[in-house]
């Protein structure tokens, strides 16, 4: 979780709702791919950090 010393509300709200808003994606993106592959929905992810780190190193080359 980032820290934030600033006394700035509106930065501090940008930092809550852009978080908010990356995690509806991921879990928006972890429904798709459980609906696609296996065509039922379960509560434990299957896309995970580390399977996206993986997938990003073998593609790019880094790391």
């Amino acid at each position: 979780m980032a820290a934030t010393t600033s006394k700035n509300f509106v930065l501090r709200f940008f930092y809550f709702a852009f978080a908010c808003l990356l995690y509806s994606i991921w879990r928006t993106v972890d429904l798709l791919v459980q609906v696609e592959l296996t065509g039922e929905y379960e509560r434990s992810p299957l896309v995970t950090a580390d399977n996206t780190l993986t997938l990003l190193k073998q593609q790019s080359g880094i790391g």
